[in-house]
C-alpha cells in the first residue's frame, strides 16, 4: 500500500509542477505580450488593473471568461464541440512530459521522447479539424480546414529539422540530447550547443523556428485563427472557458516548442558558462530563459509583421523550407562523416 501511495504522489507530482508552469507562464505571458505589444506600437497595454503596469489584468481576464455564458449552437455535435478544445489542451500539456527541465526533473525518461512529442503534438490538427466541423458553421470549417492544412504542411520542415539534431546526437531521449551538450568545448570557450557544433545547424535552427511559428499559428502564420478573413476561424462558435481553453493551448503550444528549441539547439538546461552557475536549480534557471527568449521573439515578430496570404504561406512551406530542410540535413550528416 505504501508503494502504491507513494507512486500515486510521484504521479501527482509530474503532472502538477508542468501544469502549474503552463497555467503561469500563460497567466504572465498574456500580460507580457500585451505590454510588448504597447511598447512596439508606442500605447500602454494594460495599466491599472491589479497596480503596478496592470500585473492583474490577466487574473481579472480569467475570471471574466470563468463567468461568461457557455454557447453551443443549435445544430452543433455537441460531444465533439464540447471535446475539441479539451482534446487540444491535453495534447498539448501531455507533450511536457519528456521535456527535461533541469539535470534533476524530467517527467518521463523515456528512449524516444523526441518521437512522443512530434506524435502527440500531431493530435492538435485533429482537435482543429473537429472544432471547426463539430460547429456546424462553414466559416469555422473553412478556417478548420486551412489550420490542418497549415500544420499538416508545416511539420515536415519541423520533423526535418530535428531530425537533423537527431543526426549529430544519434539519440531520441531529450535528457541524453542535453547531457551532450555540456562543457564550453567549441574553439575552447564557446559553449558545447549543437547549433555551434555544426554550422549547418544554424541553419536548422532558422527552418525549426519559422516552422514552429506556424505550428503554434503564430504571426505571421496565424491564418486558422485570423479575425479579417475567417472570423476567427475554428473557433467562430466558441464562447467562455472553451474559447479560453484554445487560447491557453496556444501558449502552451508556444512555451512547449520554444523550450524544445532551446533544448535540442541551445544546450537544455546547461549553462552557457560551463560548470560556473550549473546545477539543478541553475539549470532550472537557465532552460526556462533560453525558452522565454524564443518566446519574447514570436511576440515580437507578432507585432512586427503582417499575416501572409495562405498561398504565400503554402508557397513558404512546400517550395522553400521542405527542399531547403532536406538538403540542410544532409549537409548536417556529410559534416558529421567528415569532421
Amino acid at each position: 500500500m505504501a508503494e502504491i501511495l507513494g507512486n500515486i504522489t510521484i504521479s501527482l507530482v509530474h503532472v502538477a509542477i508542468p501544469l502549474t508552469i503552463i497555467l503561469l507562464f500563460a497567466l504572465v505571458a498574456i500580460w507580457g505580450e500585451r505590454k510588448i505589444a504597447g511598447f512596439i506600437q508606442d500605447r500602454l497595454g494594460p495599466y491599472r488593473v491589479g497596480g503596478w503596469h496592470g500585473w492583474a489584468q490577466s487574473i481579472a481576464d480569467l475570471l471574466k471568461l470563468l463567468q461568461k455564458e457557455d454557447i453551443i449552437p443549435k445544430d452543433a455535435n455537441r460531444f465533439l464541440f464540447k471535446f475539441a478544445p479539451f482534446m487540444m489542451f491535453t495534447a498539448s500539456f501531455a507533450a511536457f512530459a519528456v521535456i527535461p527541465f533541469s539535470s534533476a526533473y524530467i517527467g518521463s525518461m523515456i528512449n524516444i521522447g523526441v518521437f512522443y512529442l512530434l506524435a502527440v503534438t500531431s493530435i492538435l490538427t485533429l482537435s482543429v479539424i473537429m472544432a471547426g466541423w463539430a460547429s456546424n458553421n462553414k466559416w469555422s470549417l473553412l478556417g478548420g480546414m486551412r489550420g490542418a492544412a497549415q500544420l499538416i504542411s508545416y511539420e515536415v520542415p519541423t520533423i526535418a529539422s530535428v531530425l537533423m539534431v537527431i543526426v549529430v546526437s544519434g539519440s531520441l531521449n531529450l535528457m541524453t540530447v542535453t547531457e551532450m551538450q555540456s562543457g564550453n568545448d567549441v574553439l575552447g570557450f564557446l559553449p558545447n550547443w549543437f547549433i555551434f557544433q555544426n554550422p549547418f545547424l544554424i541553419i536548422g535552427f532558422v527552418i525549426f523556428f519559422i516552422s514552429i511559428l506556424a505550428e503554434s499559428h503564430r504571426v505571421p502564420f496565424d491564418l486558422p485563427e485570423s479575425e479579417s478573413e475567417l472570423v476567427a476561424g475554428y473557433q467562430t462558435e466558441y464562447s467562455g472557458m472553451r474559447w479560453a481553453m484554445f487560447m491557453l493551448a496556444e501558449y502552451a503550444d508556444m512555451l512547449l516548442l520554444s523550450l524544445l528549441g532551446a533544448t535540442l539547439f541551445f544546450g537544455g538546461w546547461n549553462s552557457p558558462f560551463g560548470d560556473f552557475m550549473a546545477g539543478p536549480v541553475w539549470g532550472f534557471f537557465w532552460f526556462m530563459l533560453k525558452g522565454l527568449l524564443l518566446v519574447f521573439v514570436m511576440m515580437w515578430i507578432r507585432w512586427t509583421l503582417p499575416r501572409y496570404r495562405v498561398d504565400h504561406l503554402m508557397h513558404i512551406c512546400w517550395n522553400v523550407l521542405i527542399p531547403l530542410a532536406f538538403v540542410n540535413l544532409v549537409l548536417v550528416a556529410l559534416w558529421e562523416v567528415i569532421f
